[in-house]
């Protein structure tokens, strides 16, 4: 009887005591997500779209090594604009418009951020 009844307790406390461990950053990610049903409305049992983020269409970007680069945003390409360079970038696949590349240099841009990867070196973070 003892044991049914911490059973019980435990399966009611077992839901409140996973979602107290949601951290601060994983509430604000919900938060930025738009909840869509099968028919438009919102509900708890919805597919959740992640609200994309447009990218301006100049930026310059300071990177971790201390050079800079300016990235023009053409929609379905990017010209990266660096001290010694410059290459145009198609997205990569061509339906998006977060992640460029061709060949072996890929952008991947994220909010501020973008991860730059040039031949075999080793990937290079910069911010706008």
């Amino acid at each position: 009887m003892k044991l049914c009844r911490m059973a019980r307790v435990a399966v009611t406390l077992f839901p409140l005591a996973c979602a107290a461990c949601v951290s601060n950053q994983g509430a604000r990610a919900l938060e930025d997500k738009a909840l869509v049903g099968p028919e438009g409305e919102q509900g708890s049992m919805a597919i959740v779209a992640e609200k994309e983020v447009a990218q301006p269409a100049r930026a310059t970007y300071n990177c971790a090594d201390g050079s800079m680069m300016t990235i023009r945003n053409l929609g379905a390409s990017i010209r990266v604009i660096g001290p010694d360079e410059e290459e145009e970038l198609p997205a990569s696949p061509a339906n998006q418009r977060s992640r460029y590349g061709q060949g072996v240099d890929a952008i991947v841009l994220d909010g501020r951020e973008a991860l730059v990867v040039k031949g075999r070196h080793s990937p290079l973070t910069c911010t706008r």
